[in-house]
């Protein structure tokens, strides 16, 4: 059924999904997944976190043998319910989500890629919502999740027709930031985390509350929220820190906790 590994280097986290050979998404792996947000708050020392997969796949989607295994609609609706929430939590962390993509993120699997913060694609990665090709549909809000980033009109093609595309066409439509080759793209993913983790984790918990209201089309809103951060940010001592180190052409060593 799988489960999710997790490893800490410094100020990254690294979840790889392991349930071989498809690293299909069940309840119990959903669940893991939610164990190790769960940690990752509760030490409270990450300031990034990589999500890959293991082997041939990011994930290639839902447990199917597990749908098969339920009796009602109402089974299915909160099976879809629980993943919506978990992966709700995942786009509202307050700790930037870097998925890494290979081999195919179909299904459930391009759902949770879709609500992690930043998505890093290897070249030879496969990208769809094919589930109406199964007679069913998306169920963890990638009919929502997908317009925002290819537009409603793709978005439709996608999911009407279950083709899948490839990492340049993601790249293309906006649905990955970058594609690289299968060989490096863990590696440009880790130093992205890097990168990230060396700035205020202040600043960064900021950043990941003040982004969404764009999401959300609500301009006014996000600008007073950002004018509010800016002001409690300055007062801070990672500010001083880093205008400091600025001044005296030197690298911040910002406040970890």
């Amino acid at each position: 059924m799988g489960t999710i590994n997790y490893e800490l280097q410094g100020h990254v986290a690294t979840l790889t999904i392991q349930s071989p050979p498809a690293n299909a998404l069940s309840s119990k792996l959903l669940n893991a997944l939610s164990e190790k947000l769960d940690l990752i708050e509760k030490e409270d020392k990450v300031k990034a976190i990589i999500l890959k997969g293991e082997g041939r796949f990011f994930s290639a989607g839902a447990d199917i043998k597990e749908f098969t295994s339920l009796q009602k609609a109402s089974d299915y609706r909160e099976l879809s319910k629980y993943g919506q929430r978990l992966f709700d939590r995942i786009e509202n962390f307050s700790i930037p989500v870097i998925a890494v993509i290979h081999g195919a993120s179909l299904g459930g699997g391009l759902e949770l890629a879709m609500a992690c913060h930043i998505r890093i694609a290897a070249d030879n990665a496969k990208l769809g919502l094919p589930e109406l090709t199964l007679g069913i549909i998306p169920g963890f809000a990638g009919t929502q999740r997908l317009p925002q980033y290819v537009g409603t009109a793709k978005a439709y093609e996608m999911i009407l027709s279950g083709e899948l595309i490839t990492a340049k066409e993601a790249h293309q439509y906006g649905l990955v930031n970058q594609v690289v080759s299968e060989e490096e793209v863990f590696e440009v993913a880790a130093n992205l985390a890097v990168k990230i983790a060396s700035k205020s984790k202040l600043s960064i918990h900021r950043i990941m509350k003040l982004i969404p209201y764009a999401k959300a089309d609500n301009f006014a809103l996000g600008a007073e929220a950002e004018a509010n951060a800016f002001g409690e940010i300055f007062g801070s001592e990672d500010a001083k820190e880093g205008v400091q180190a600025f001044i005296e052409k030197r690298k911040p060593k910002f406040i970890d906790k």
